[in-house]
């Protein structure tokens, strides 16, 4: 008998190991304190990831493949994976064990040292899921002196022939960003796709009762995470038939009325593999054949960014720089994350809804992220481990390999600039350029001093002062900078008193 482990975010139906039976394989999945405990997650992440791996070991039986799974509150369930995987080997009395390589650094590790134990021969294999493998990213860029991700997005497109001709891209155009940056200005949208929660309502109980602490709220009717593969293609073939023809022209826009908008809402099934890359790219590649009277090459450029270059990209990145990629914090912040980040009891408007959204939904998009949570954490100066817990905990599309390069990198330019070219600042003039967040709240976005200064004009000007030391030889900031030199010193003096009014005490503003 050979034992084969499945990891929670390793749910691919189509991995080779499911090709044909093998009634002398077993397939062991686990459901861990070690994993809902090792950072505070969200109870609609935990209810999702165990009802997505009980409907795939279900499947897995339907098909007649041999399975051992343990829940939750399974009495032989030690919560620990070496114990289990030594447990169930004596069980069997196997004689060999496999695994698919995990995706998250930690588990990479624990998994070589428990097989480096083993007394019986082991096996690690690939996950048959992303496009690319773990070094790739790392060789193309090998000898290059920036990692900027345009040029692997262009070397993506020419291996994979999306969206080409001749080897050339499709419209004359390697990319149509500078068309993705509309704000939503009201009107009809599709409500998001609702998948089946049947199984997500029976679980949350187990959660509860299992004592794991957990964040957010959970509601069954608004549950959007699906937990099968079939729901998860009819969320895809839903996002190609209604949203994705206005996806690329207001991806970056956000609103105080609509959570969702024109997204896909797939990130959760692509990230624990019910779903894979190529079908989801060529599933939308398709519908904009078929209707690019309604669906501009704008909207599916913009899309498969994402996806072929983004997602692959990110992934790649965190092979490339871990492990002391997680310990990074090249501007020296050591500040400590707001408590209003876990209950949303701000005045400021536009972290209310953002946060709330996060804690209703356990989902915010990309620039709810980026430029409103993720963008006053930065200018609040916090320590990027206490940014990763949270960002890790709250979203149930978060795993490390896609969340800690977002966070770290991207939101909170701790690498340095490994990943972004800059900073991901901005005062409230961006909020509100892109959302409707500044109308009804309480502080004018435009006073950077004053009780009803909004708190991100004061913290964008100091955070460009107190970090001059670090940002001075960043070409891209010198514009910045020169708008800070001409700042009056009295006027200077009395942004910082308001910054630093802040800095103490969040959680009154």
């Amino acid at each position: 008998m050979e034992i084969r482990l499945i990891l929670g975010d390793q749910l691919n139906k189509n991995h080779t190991w499911f090709t044909e039976l093998n009634n002398e394989v077993c397939y062991v999945m686990f459901e861990m304190r070690q994993e809902t405990d090792y950072v505070k997650h969200h109870i609609q992440k935990v209810v999702a990831f165990f009802a997505a791996m009980r409907n795939f070991a279900r499947q897995l039986e339907e098909d007649a493949h041999n399975v051992l799974y343990y829940t939750i509150d399974d009495p032989n369930n030690t919560h620990d994976l070496q114990k289990n995987i030594e447990k169930v080997i004596k069980l069997f009395g196997a004689k060999s064990f496999a695994y698919q390589l995990p995706d998250e650094y930690r588990l990479d590790e624990q998994l070589k040292k428990i097989t480096a134990n083993l007394k019986i021969p082991t096996k690690a294999v690939d996950t048959d899921h992303f496009l690319t493998t773990r070094k790739e990213l790392a060789e193309f860029y090998n000898g290059k002196k920036s990692l900027v991700m345009e040029f692997f997005y262009r070397y993506m497109r020419k291996k994979h022939q999306y969206l080409m001709v001749d080897n050339q891209p499709e419209g004359g155009s390697w990319n149509y960003d500078k068309f993705n940056r509309n704000t939503w200005k009201g009107g009809t949208i599709p409500p998001p796709y609702q998948p089946d929660a049947t199984l997500a309502k029976e679980i949350y109980p187990q959660v509860i009762a299992a004592g794991i602490t957990t964040i957010g709220t959970f509601n069954e009717n608004e549950f959007l995470f699906a937990t099968t593969r079939n729901e998860s293609l009819k969320q895809l073939d839903y996002f190609c038939d209604h949203l994705l023809q206005d996806f690329g022209t207001y991806q970056d826009a956000m609103h105080q009325d609509e959570t969702n908008l024109f997204h896909a809402r797939i990130s959760f099934s692509l990230n624990v593999k019910l779903i894979d890359p190529t079908e989801v790219i060529e599933r939308a590649i398709a519908a904009y054949r078929k209707s690019e009277a309604h669906i501009n090459l704008s909207q599916i450029e913009g899309f498969v960014r994402q996806i072929l270059g983004w997602r692959e990209y990110i992934r790649g990145l965190y092979w490339k720089e871990m492990p002391q990629y997680k310990q990074k914090n090249e501007l020296n912040n050591f500040g400590k994350l707001p408590a209003f980040y876990w209950t949303g009891n701000t005045k400021m408007n536009c972290l209310k809804t953002s946060i709330k959204n996060s804690l209703d939904h356990a989902y915010a998009h990309h620039i709810q992220r980026l430029m409103i949570t993720g963008n006053f954490a930065l200018l609040l100066q916090t320590h990027p481990d206490e940014v990763d817990d949270w960002y890790l905990g709250i979203y149930a599309d978060a795993v490390e390999w896609v969340q800690l390069p977002n966070t770290r990198g991207m939101s909170q330019y701790a690498d340095g600039g490994i990943l972004a070219t800059k900073p991901y600042v901005s005062s409230g003039s961006y909020v509100n350029k892109m959302s409707n967040y500044c109308k009804d709240c309480v502080y004018d976005k435009k006073q950077r001093v004053g009780e009803n200064a909004c708190p991100f004009n004061s913290l964008y000007w100091n955070f460009l002062d107190d970090k001059r030391a670090e940002l001075k030889g960043n070409n891209r900031m010198g514009m910045m900078y020169n708008l800070l030199g001409k700042i009056n010193p009295e006027d200077l003096a009395q942004i910082k008193e308001r910054a630093y009014q802040i800095m103490e005490n969040p959680d009154a503003f």
